[in-house]
């Protein structure tokens, strides 16, 4: 049997809005994926260290802040600093949908607009990590 997929979702910067991260991060364990929630008002060293330190597959952000471009931009480049490219970003919030290929070409790997289900979620974490 192979090992669960472990999430590491994060609340970077000034944001104390943490209520959908919250839904989110219920969602992705009630579907018996493994979830780390790191709390309000993270760095992205902060969450690229927990990432790691807990063998994350995955790091979702949740942005509502306006801060989005920064912080997915500083999370990718400590990933790549620290050699840990092997971790899938992916990202929510209020994020115009004009500032979503921006992020795309940061490597930022999917982002969630407002509206979607933790079904879509669920299912595209599922469908993005494979297990041998």
């Amino acid at each position: 049997m192979s090992a669960p997929i472990r999430v590491v979702v994060a609340k970077p910067g000034l944001d104390g809005h943490d209520r959908g991260a919250k839904v989110v991060a219920r969602a992705l364990r009630d579907a018996g994926i493994e979830v780390v929630y790191t709390g309000l008002h993270q760095t992205p060293a902060q969450i690229v260290d927990a990432a790691i330190q807990e063998d994350a597959d995955i790091i979702g952000l949740s942005v509502l802040s306006g801060a989005h471009l920064t912080l997915f931009a500083e999370v990718m480049d400590l990933l790549k600093d620290k050699d840990a490219t092997d971790i899938i970003v992916f990202g929510g919030g209020i994020i115009p949908e004009d500032d979503i290929p921006l992020l795309e070409q940061m490597g930022v790997a999917k982002i969630f607009t407002p509206g979607t289900t933790t079904h879509e979620i669920v299912q595209w974490v599922q469908d993005h990590i494979t297990r041998d």
